[in-house]
Formats: C-alpha cells, structure tokens, sequence
C-alpha cells in the first residue's frame, strides 16, 4: 500500500456550513502527501475570496503571510481562481506521533458579495514519513526549514577533529530533559538571541522526540547571500543551545536556498535552470557524494518515462544541475496580458529539484529540495488565424489561437455589424473552445454558415466564391485589457456542371526542396495560360522547372527559392515559401483557378563554424516588398553583404568582427549579431510605405569546456602498398600559393576566397614511399554541397584531362623531389581559376565543396592503359603519362571544403 511506501495515505473531511444557491459552480479540493510536504488544491473559486486558517483545538488561526513563513505554509494563488497550499508535515499545528505520522488540519472559508453566509471547508489529512535523512531542507519562496536528527546516547560518538565541521562539534547525545534556549546566528558575523525573542523575529523553531526543526523567513535579517558557483544564495546558518541541569549541548542547523530566479536563464524556445551541483554553505567534508537526483513539476517528482514524453532534460556537469524545459510543454501555465490592443504570453511553471547526497566524513546524508516558481518574459503571441473550412459543408470554420485560459471572447463584429456571442447563437453561428494538445492554452472555433448575411458571395466562369471579414474581440481576466484578431476566409464552390466541361485543375504538394506542381488540361478545347507568381508560363521557363508532360496532364519541380516563389516567413531553421499558381483564360483575363502552395523548408540560414567563422543569409519576405537586400548591414554598417541579389543577402564574417558582443552563459558563449537597415534614405523609403522593419538576429553558441572521446584499433596490412588495388589512404589539401609550401590547415575550416583567386590543390598518396606507385587524377568536379553526387556540378579534370569544355580550364603542375617530397609519382598538383565559376554567380553564395576519384597504379608496367593516356590539348596540361578509366580502376575518392566564395 503507498502508505507503507511513504508517501501517505490521507482522510479528506468537507464540511459545508449553510451555501446559498446560487450560479457559481462548487470549488474542488485535492490534497495529498509528497514525501516531507503536504499539497491541497482548491479549483473553481470563482470571484470568490479564500481564507485559510488552521484548525487546532476547535479553534481556527488565519495564516497571514508573517505565520505562514513562520510556521511552514505557503498560499498561492494565480489568475484563474485556482489556490495551491503547500504544508510542511512539521509545521507548526501539525500532530505529530513519533516523528512517523504528521495530521495537519485546514479551514477554508469561502467569502462572496451576493451570499448571505460564507462557505467553510475543513480539510484533515494524515502523512506518513518515517524515510528521514540526518538534514533535510526545503526551500519555499517565502521560508527555508531544515530539520536536523538529534543524536542518540546509542549512536553519539565523539568526533576525533571537532573543529573542522561544526555539525560534528555539537553533536552530542541529548535526551528529553534537554530544553532549547539559545538560538546563535552567523550573519556570517555573530548574533545571539533567546529562543523567545527569536521566535518574535518571525522564526519557527522546534524540538520533537528525535529532531529539531528550524525556519526561517526567506529572506530574513539573520541571512545573507553568497554566490554558489556563480549562483546567488540566500545562507541561513545557526547553531541551536539546549541546556539541561548543569549541562549544555549544542547542534547546528543551516540552509542555503537559491534566490528567485537564480541560475535561470531564457531563449526564444526554452528554460535552463543551473542548480549548483556542490552548494558549499551545506557541505564541510572534502568527500561528497551526490546519491540522487530528482526533478518534478508542482512539488510532484518526475518518472524518466514521463520527463521524456513532456521533452524534459535533466542533466549534471562537474558544477551544476541543469535543467531544461520547452517554453510551451506540458505542465505549464500561460498567463495572458494586453498591452495597446496586442497579445503577450508568459510562460509559468513550479519547478522542483531534490537532491540526496552524503559525506563520508560524518556518514550522514542530507535531502535537500527546492522550488522554484519560473516566470519567461512577455513574448508577443498575436493569435494566429487558421482556415479549416470545408466548402462542400457550406460553413466557414476558423481556429483562433493559441490563447491563455485567462481569455475570454467577448464579440465577433463584421464591417457592417458587431455581434455578442448570444447574437452569434442565435444567428447560426457555431462559437466554442477547446484545449490544446499541451494543456496550457486553448483555442476557439467559429463557424459561420455561407448563408449568412455577414458571408460575401459572387459567381465567376462557373464557381461561387464565398468570403467572409471577420473582427474578433478578446478580454483578458481579470483586468478585462482587450486586444483583437482578425480573419479574412475565402471559398470556392464549383457549380455543378455537366462531367464533359471540366476546366483545368492545379493541385501540388512539396517535399524539402521543392514545390511538385500538377497542371490537369481537363476537357479537350480548354483554352489557358499558367501563371507561376507574377509571371506567365513560357517555354523556357517550363524546361528550366523540368516541364514533363503527357495529353491529360503536364507537372513541374520549383526549388523553394525560384524567383517565383514568395518567401513568408523565416525561422532560425527554416523558410516558409510560398508559390502561387493562377490558371487563366487570355481573352476574358478572367482566372478559371487560384491555387496557393506554402511549406515549411528547413534550411540553414545561419551557421557557426568551429574556427569562429559565422555566415548568415537574410532573405526577402514577401510583407517588405521594397526592401533592398543589397543595403543590408550588420551592426557595424560596414559590414556589408558578401553577396547580394534581389532576394537574399548572404554575410560572412568573424566573430570578433562586425560589431558583434559576446556574452559569458555557464559553460558556453555566446556571439550576437543582426542584420538590418541601417542607411537612413532607405528607412525614410520604408516608413513612408508603411512596412514592417526588417531585423534578424544572428546568434551563435560555443561550448567553453568540452571533451571529445576518439578510440582507435590497429590491423594488419591487407595488401603491399605497390599494388594498384590495394588499401592506401588518399588526401587532398589547398595550398596558399603555387609554391605549395604552406597549406590550410583541417580547423581552418571554411576557407575563404575571392572569386578572382585561383585554388591550389595538392592530392597525395599517403604513408608512401614507394616509388614503383603512381596515384592519378581520373575525374574532378565542385558542387555546392558536400554530397559528390548532388547538384549543380562543375567539371574540372575529365578522363584525366583539364575540361575542354572550360573557358578557364585547369592548369596543372609538375612535381619534383624537393623538400617533403621524396616520390613525385606519390602526388599530384593541380590549378583552378575562380574564373571556372564565373558563368553561374548566382550558386556562389553559400560554399563550393571539390571533389576528385583518383586511381593508384603499378609504374613498373608502362604500357598499362590506366596510366599511360596523353592529353589531346597538350597547350595546358602536364606532360607525359595520363589516366584513362580502365573498366575497373580502383577509383578512390576524396574532398576538399568548404570553401567560400566572396566577391571583390
């Protein structure tokens, strides 16, 4: 039974003293026991005022705020008529039979304006705890206890170096004649008072059969604050006098809490809580042992099953706990507010950490358990607006939300009209919420029907177009700040029409890079255009998004970025694009189909590489349509783009360049930019047309300390290293200058170059020194990503000779035994212009990766085929022998990049 278990069992009593009937629903009340610590919910309370007391010897005591600290309680109460109040099973008024079983009882009285006589609720509940470490702590917003064991005459031993923790110097055995007088603090600078006058002071001090408990306000005067591991604490250190006849004893007790919001940090997406891992007011051996570690939400501990489910983290480094949470997960709490008609959100949630360590010094085990109430900043959340409607249903349905549960909807107005919810009902209209998947927010659904008179309609080439303007009004409770959302929705119908004059028909879908367009011709005789964005669809312009086609139909394949599409939103991974398709008669101009294609792409529009190196691209949305990439700068505005056309504006810089700052977090930095406007003609432009200002935020986060772990294991030699198939290791490097002498290193990574540089590479057979092995150059191409097999691709080496086909064809250079090299046969070097990618600037704006298969052969047989190929244009190529693919060559491959690729 979970009684046996610990956490309790409790017998809930409610007494209903003469309620008058009225409207309001009744509250609801839980409590159960969690561990050290007794919780009772009270819901539904409505307008209604709640007084709690305690309920001792047939008389009630209020808790005030002063008794509360004093005594162990906690009363909390939030925005929407809810009261969490946490007891400590010590508490002052607790009933307590041998430290086992804790009764606590509580009065709840209900106070309302239109009843005659207030409601009362008495609450009694029973704890179980017998677990006890040597300490334990709480830590409440509004008090700190510790509850620290009574040595025994049968357990005392003397402590052979007393001085060195003060807990060992006081523990002596003491029996119930042992009575407690003099309580003395360490502010850290001495304080003594009589426990009487320390009980005035607002402190809760108490000896049972085997323990004594302190509390104490938080804060208090006697406290103080230390920084714990960069964490700010408030220390409560005590030592507690009993006195006995012509006998003294004393025992220490102490607590150390975090302060609000200590060690709590915020991102757009998340909560991090740094919780330190060794709290040093607490611990005075030098042999620490961190047993448990427990995380919960409310006072509840937490199963790993059910921290997975909600995306909980909970992780230790050598000095901190850490937590972190979604902004948004499962157990939290939105609190809602309206600032000048716009919606704000922030984020809520109790979060618990309970930590079990011991000290092999003492032998004893401390429990230490802390909560920590966590507020986010206000994040602007306008309601978002989404279309469900189904037109055959012949009903409008809207989603508006996510909104806190402190919302209300007020009215639904049209241009022509303003409708309380009652008028809605009593038109047709469908008004309702529902909460959503997280259980923090909600969202309402409106469904208006199309014959409603609010509802526009007109009809066009065979098809009624429905749409409606809709204005919806919001309350925030309980101050009742409004603030509104707005929903414009369009429908089609297609009038029922004869199956032999079906017009044409778009549908699409997209994948990660592409928007999938499906044109229907429908029936025969149709006459019409397509028009892809703003653009008519012509021949070349099909064969450039691969046109493919039959007598029924015709598809098309548009990358996310083409021209055509409009971009609508940007993430710090991800791009949602836009592409609208319009099917059109060309003598009437009137539009036979309208059809919108938006997906979300993920994308990397701002990456961190590990030699400090940050490239960003900002890209034109379609809500700042005059916005000039090309004027776009970071904080220092000489810092323009390294590229720029129409739609995008790519950035590459450092970070200790470019106006970027630099900010210190626990165990990682992190390097802040943005990119914006900064010419003040062009936001003159931009205010005059009324458009959003355009901001993007770069951030990037390094690690400070991190440990990388490799292993590695040796075999054998398969092959001998002369042998044209056998395993040898194949790498290819840049070089600075022709001399190729000094070559970037691998953490040099990304290399950076103007377009106007050549590139020298450098390909080597290595751990060689065999001069009977040659290694040639079959094939090198570059791409603009990593993948050898993705596309555009640009050859370079073809069949082991430079490209024909390049204006700019690569140059290659002979190899001589100086310096490193022993073995010319072992490498190969070999020049490529910049001019080589001249002709397609526009793929030049992110990175090029070069790639090369190469083959290694036997010299000792000349006549070999594989290695004994010349080149027709001997004008630029090396002399001598050259590689032909045999039909099996052993081709080996390798890369090189990125490499980056700036304009002049």
């Amino acid at each position: 039974m979970d009684c046996l278990a610990g956490l309790g069992w409790f017998i809930l009593l409610v007494a209903v003293v003469n309620i008058e009937a009225q409207n309001k629903p009744p509250i609801k009340i839980n409590s159960k026991c969690l561990g050290n610590l007794l919780r009772v919910d009270v819901s539904r309370l409505g307008g209604r005022f709640l007084e709690v007391s305690v309920v001792i010897n047939n008389s009630s005591i209020i808790l005030k705020p002063s008794l509360s600290s004093k005594c162990g309680f906690t009363i909390k109460k939030d925005h929407l008529g809810n009261a969490v109040i946490y007891a400590s099973v010590q508490n002052c008024f607790a009933q307590n039979v041998d430290d086992k079983a804790f009764t606590t009882k509580l009065g709840l009285r209900l106070q309302s304006d239109n009843v005659v006589e207030d409601e009362f609720y008495l609450v009694e509940e029973t704890c179980y705890y017998s677990s006890w470490a040597s300490r334990e702590i709480i830590c409440k917003p509004n008090y700190m206890e510790v509850s620290v064991k009574k040595a025994a005459p049968t357990d005392y031993n003397l402590p052979a170096y007393p001085d060195s923790d003060p807990r060992k110097a006081a523990e002596q055995p003491m029996d119930a004649g042992f009575r407690i007088t003099t309580v003395v603090f360490f502010t850290p600078e001495e304080r003594v008072m009589q426990v009487d006058e320390a009980q005035r002071n607002g402190y809760g001090i108490s000896s049972t059969p085997t323990r004594l408990v302190l509390r104490s306000p938080n804060p208090s005067r006697e406290t103080y604050t230390k920084d714990v591991a960069g964490v700010p604490m408030t220390v409560l250190s005590t030592s507690i006098i009993f006195e006995k006849t012509k006998l003294t004893t004393q025992l220490y007790a102490g607590a150390a809490c975090p302060q609000a919001q200590g060690g709590v940090y915020f991102t757009e997406t998340s909560i991090r809580w740094f919780l330190p891992r060794r709290i040093d007011p607490l611990i005075y051996s030098k042999h620490f042992r961190l047993l448990e570690v427990n995380m919960g939400v409310d006072g509840r501990k937490l199963e790993a099953t059910e921290m997975s489910a909600r995306n909980y983290s909970l992780t230790l480094d050598d000095l901190y706990v850490i937590v972190e949470i979604p902004i948004g997960a499962a157990g939290c709490q939105i609190k809602s507010h309206a600032q000048d008609g716009q919606y704000f959100t922030s984020y809520m949630i109790e979060l618990m950490l309970e930590l079990l360590w011991t000290e092999d010094d003492t032998n004893e085990d401390t429990r230490y358990k802390v909560f920590l109430p966590v507020e986010t900043p206000l994040q602007l959340q306008p309601p978002q607006v989404i279309d469900a409607t189904v037109p055959k249903e012949m009903m409008f349905k809207a989603l508006i939300g996510p909104v806190g549960f402190d919302v209300m909807l007020k009215n639904i107005s049209s241009p022509s009209e303003v409708l309380s919810l009652a008028d809605c009902i009593a038109r047709g209209f469908k008004v309702f919420d529902q909460m959503s998947p997280n259980g923090c927010s909600k969202v309402y659904i409106v469904e208006v029907p199309f014959t409603d008179r609010v509802v526009g309609q007109r009809k066009e080439m065979g098809v009624t177009i429905y749409n409606l303007h809709l204005t919806f009004g919001f309350l925030v409770l309980p101050k009742h700040a409004p603030f509104t959302a707005t929903a414009y929705l369009r429908a089609k119908l297609e009038d029922i029409a004869p199956p032999s004059a079906a017009p044409p028909s778009v549908s699409g879908s997209c994948d990660d890079k592409n928007f999938y367009v499906l044109v229907k011709y429908g029936t025969k005789g149709f006459n019409f255009q397509t028009i892809m964005g703003k653009r008519v669809l012509t021949g070349s312009l099909a064969q450039q998004y691969g046109l493919m086609g039959n007598d029924t139909h015709f598809s098309l394949i548009v990358p996310f970025s083409a021209a055509d599409a409009m971009v609508e939103a940007v993430e710090s991974s991800s791009i949602k694009s836009r592409l609208d398709v319009t099917l059109r008669y060309p003598k009437t101009n009137k539009n036979i189909q309208d059809f919108s294609l938006a997906c979300n792409f993920v994308t990397k529009l701002i990456e961190c590489f590990p030699n400090g190196t940050i490239t960003a691209m900002a890209i034109t949305l379609e809500s700042v349509p005059s916005l000039n990439p090309r004027r776009l700068t970071l904080r220092n505005p000489a810092c323009g783009p390294t590229y720029s056309n129409d739609q995008y504006a790519y950035f590459v810089f450092t970070a200790n360049s470019c106006g970027t700052t630099r900010k210190f977090l626990p165990n990682m930095m992190l390097y802040e930019n943005e990119i914006s406007i900064t010419d003040e003609l062009e936001l003159r432009k931009l205010a005059q047309s009324k458009e959003p200002e355009f901001d993007l935020k770069v951030f990037c986060y390094y690690d400070i300390n991190t440990n990388q772990a490799m292993g590695f294991n040796t075999r054998p030699r398969r092959s001998e290293p002369y042998d044209a198939r056998g395993e040898m290791q194949v790498e290819m490097r840049v070089a600075l200058d022709d001399s190729y002498s000094v070559f970037h290193r691998v953490e040099d990574d990304p290399i950076t170059k103007y377009l106007q540089q050549p590139l020298y590479f450098e390909v080597e057979l290595m751990g060689s020194y065999n001069p009977k092995v040659s290694i040639e150059l079959a094939y090198c191409w570059a791409t603009l990503e990593e993948d050898k097999m993705s596309l555009p691709r640009w050859d370079l080496i073809v069949n082991g000779c430079a490209n024909s086909r390049d204006p700019h064809p690569v140059i290659f250079h002979s190899v001589l035994p100086k310096g490193r090299v022993n073995d010319p046969s072992n490498v190969k070097r070999f020049e490529v212009p910049m001019f080589a990618f001249a002709e397609d600037k526009d793929n030049l704006n992110r990175q090029v990766f070069v790639h090369c298969e190469v083959v290694i052969c036997d010299v000792r047989n000349p006549v070999d085929a594989a290695c004994n190929v010349q080149c027709s244009d001997q004008d630029n190529t090396m002399k001598g022998q050259k590689l032909a693919v045999s039909d099996d060559p052993g081709f080996k491959s390798v890369t090189s990049g990125p490499i980056i690729i700036m304009s002049p």
